[in-house]
């Protein structure tokens, strides 16, 4: 399957970090698959973490499981945001977080513009597809993430 897709995850992901998760692929290829959750909060703000602390209270995404000491972002700016990677029409993963707080802090981007994630997801090859396949995720096409 290509990317990007929105998953859902099914009640075999319940009492784990996945349970009612909506996730979207942004990347699959032959080493396996990379995504973001996209419907639950994390419950600081970006100015809570230190590194941003000169930033304005901007809502941060509970990405994934994976590389939580990392901050990711998902955006359809590029006009404002250099250094993005296009992983869908329009939608672009990445970017130069010094342009990315300087938007924020002058309401430049809004939750209409750009997603802050802590952590992400990943599978390795054939990972997903299994977990799929097993009912754990169904693929799901009425998401939106801006």
């Amino acid at each position: 399957m290509k990317a990007p897709f929105f998953l859902k995850s099914t009640k075999e992901l319940n009492g784990t970090f996945f349970e009612n998760a909506i996730l979207l692929i942004t990347e699959t290829n032959d080493k396996g698959a990379t995504g973001f959750v996209i419907n639950m909060l994390f419950p600081r703000k970006l100015n809570d973490l230190t590194e941003f602390s000169h930033a304005q209270p901007f809502p941060l995404n509970e990405g994934g499981p994976v590389d939580r000491e990392h901050l990711f972002v998902l955006h359809h700016r590029p006009d404002l945001i250099a250094g993005g990677e296009p992983v869908g029409e329009g939608l672009y993963l990445g970017g130069d977080m010094n342009t990315i707080i300087e938007a924020i802090n002058n309401d430049t981007l809004t939750t209409a513009d750009i997603r802050l994630f802590i952590g992400y997801c990943g599978w390795d090859n054939d990972e997903l597809q299994n977990e799929i396949s097993e009912g754990s995720w169904e693929i799901s096409s009425g998401e939106k993430l801006f």
